[in-house]
């Protein structure tokens, strides 16, 4: 079969494989998400099929199915299944039957559940019912007043759910025998992540509550673990509050807790750390100051359709829990590493470009089951033999019959040092010319992750495939401040924003064209998003070797971005160094905005209109700057797109998103005449 080039609308065709869960049989439940192109929406379905390979079908018939767990005898599925609302619901699968049963409906909104090991107890958190006198007015039949929406917390919105609804997510149990359901926490605080310890008789979980009425809770930077008790329903501090907890376990035999989590001492460029605390709480130790490994998944990309697994998992032959399995993000790639009860750190995903995101454990302990992003495909899950001296095998091949059609290209590996002294480490892709006779040489456009404490990796990606297959080369690289290279390297470009990290930007470019001599120095585009997209605003502001550039949900002005976006107290302080108040000379001086008047290079702002992260003002600042100063310019807003919209906005929007993108750059980049 002939192969052809990868386009933005191949994105409706894509599987993204997610949440693997293992019983005792050998049975993989999987999420498989898929694209309804005629309602422009996505599905999930939930999958199975067997370590060994076989039967890889679908277990559930549901098109908003999610979050599979086995029951710890491994004879039920549970699951969540939206409502038509938008609630989530807990079902039950018992595999040989037709359909699976409801256990709690979808108006009870669940966010996350976890069973309880001797399999009695579901715990779950939800949105708590608001009290009756607020609720009063609504159960009257008539219409509710219009009145202002009130906020008194220093930050009312978040990224992802906008406005605060006044609600707190808390903690309830169901007993499935009885089918009954009991709060355990109330307050005005939010619990998640629930934990059970290994008796069954205590619920961990994380929060962040704050005594003291003087101190902002929104200006503390930290989670702690609390626990209770399921016979007196009386919870107990687990922590001391001096971290920020993402993740925990139990070790097996339930006398500590394993965290994942930061100091904060370099704000967000700050490592997280494994540590570790007793059960009963106490001191906590940290388990991996030797380790200068940024732990948890910081990778970004295109192609993930969930959030990383949780973290640590134990080794099940291990009654102490000294030997676990950790996700550990590390010079370009993410993987899961096996840490032993004297420190040593061994990768067990083996080598190559890859982007763990998931992971689990076989419950005999032999098998790691992973899903994954590599160089040449999208995510798949695969197998590590634990005791067969770690023999990896692909389980699932859901993308292959689509891929074979697809012309992919492989991403190259390059390493340089910068001028003082950084390791540089990134990626280039070198497309043949579709005519060989012609010797025009190759435009390259340099793309900017966002973060900036986060990491590129090598791994597959519909973005950077789709500007590759318009006959670019494309160059992406890690600079400071990028997680995976050491503590050192992800802070140092914080009170430095447009200093080193420029550099080592412009840099990696003067390196690829002064290694491949069929790259055109003279047709460079430049973009990026969110981190990205400030840079790329900056660069193009002081710099005009590029020939086209675009901007996505960008930062143009760091002091309106102070008081507008969800993190711009902790981003602005932390990151550039300053506030308003103190601080303005500085932080204009910093801000593109400043300097737009400068830009000769053709720039494309794109911007999702309810993005609380980087407010579309940014764009909207910008763009009137540019057209003042008769710039040439686009300004593309997608309605009901937020700061994730790459990634998990509207399939339609996306697709448009890319094609917006090919077009700009080839209208700037192609040479005259040369199909694009």
């Amino acid at each position: 079969m002939n192969q052809r080039p990868i386009i933005p609308e191949d994105l409706y065709r894509y599987r993204w494989i997610s949440q693997p869960v293992v019983n005792q049989s050998g049975q993989v439940a999987y999420v498989e998400q898929t694209i309804d192109r005629l309602k422009n929406e996505y599905n999930t379905q939930i999958r199975g099929i067997g370590l060994d390979g076989s039967q890889d079908v679908a277990l559930t018939d549901g098109v908003k199915d999610s979050a599979p767990s086995w029951s710890p005898d491994g004879t039920k599925l549970a699951f969540l299944r939206a409502g038509d609302g938008g609630g989530k619901g807990l079902w039950v699968l018992i595999p040989g039957d037709e359909q699976p049963a409801a256990l709690l409906s979808a108006d009870h909104k669940i966010l996350g559940y976890v069973w309880s090991p001797d399999g009695r107890f579901i715990a779950f958190t939800s949105k708590a019912l608001r009290n009756q006198e607020e609720s009063a007015g609504e159960n009257k039949g008539e219409p509710a007043p219009i009145r202002g929406r009130v906020f008194e917390r220093t930050t009312p919105k978040a990224e992802g759910s906008g406005w605060w609804d006044g609600l707190y997510s808390h903690l309830f149990i169901y007993e499935l025998a009885s089918g009954t359901v009991t709060q355990l926490t109330s307050g005005e605080w939010s619990v998640s992540s629930p934990v059970w310890s290994p008796d069954s008789q205590s619920l961990s979980y994380m929060s962040k509550q704050v005594d003291d009425s003087d101190l902002d809770p929104d200006l503390l930077y930290f989670t702690d673990v609390f626990t209770i008790r399921i016979a007196d329903r009386v919870p107990y501090k687990v922590t001391t509050s001096d971290l920020l907890i993402s993740q925990f376990s139990y070790t097996p035999d339930g006398q500590r807790l394993v965290l994942i989590a930061s100091d904060r001492e370099y704000g967000s460029g700050s490592h997280n750390r494994l540590y570790e605390v007793s059960a009963s709480g106490g001191a906590v130790k940290s388990i991996s100051l030797q380790l200068d490994v940024q732990f948890g998944n910081a990778a970004l990309g295109d192609m993930k359709s969930a959030a990383a697994s949780p973290a640590p998992l134990f080794e099940q032959n291990d009654t102490v829990g000294n030997a676990m399995y950790v996700l550990g993000t590390d010079s370009g790639s993410v993987n899961v590493y096996r840490i032993s009860g004297d420190g040593e750190c061994q990768s067990i995903t083996g080598a190559g470009e890859k982007d763990v995101y998931q992971y689990t454990l076989s419950p005999d302990g032999k098998t790691l089951i992973y899903a994954a992003l590599t160089e040449d495909r999208p995510g798949e899950l695969y197998c590590v033999s634990i005791d067969d001296d770690g023999q990896t095998y692909r389980l699932t091949y859901r993308n292959d019959e689509m891929m074979s059609e697809l012309e992919v290209q492989r991403p190259e590996r390059i390493e340089f040092t910068s001028s003082d002294g950084w390791p540089i480490q990134g990626w280039i892709i070198r497309p043949e010319k579709r005519d060989s006779n012609v010797p025009t040489k190759l435009p390259m456009i340099l793309q900017i992750h966002g973060g900036p404490h986060a990491m590129y990796t090598g791994t597959f990606s519909h973005e950077i495939q789709s500007l590759a297959a318009q006959g670019y080369a494309v160059l992406w690289v890690n600079p400071r401040g990028s997680m995976g290279y050491g503590q050192a390297f992800a802070r140092a470009c914080r009170g430095d924003f447009a200093g080193g990290d420029y550099r080592d930007l412009m840099e990696a470019v003067d390196y690829a064209l002064a290694t491949y001599d069929e790259l055109d120095e003279l047709r460079l585009g430049v973009g990026g998003g969110s981190y990205g997209g400030v840079m790329t605003n900056w660069i193009v502001a002081h710099n005009h070797r590029f020939k086209a550039a675009v901007t996505q949900r960008c930062i143009s002005n760091w002091l309106s971005m102070y008081g507008t976006s969800d993190i711009g107290i902790s981003y602005v302080e932390g990151v550039i160094g300053g506030n308003p108040a103190h601080n303005a000379e500085w932080l204009w001086s910093r801000s593109p905005l400043a300097y737009a008047h400068q830009i000769e290079t053709p720039l494309l702002i794109m911007h999702g209109e309810q993005d609380y992260r980087t407010p579309i003002a940014q764009a909207e600042e910008l763009y009137t700057t540019l057209k003042r100063y008769d710039k040439t310019t686009k300004l593309i807003r997608y309605p009901g797109s937020n700061h994730s919209l790459l990634k998990i906005g509207k399939p339609s929007l996306r697709v448009d998103s890319f094609e917006q993108v090919n077009r700009w750059f080839n209208q700037y980049l192609q040479e005259a005449g040369e199909e694009a």
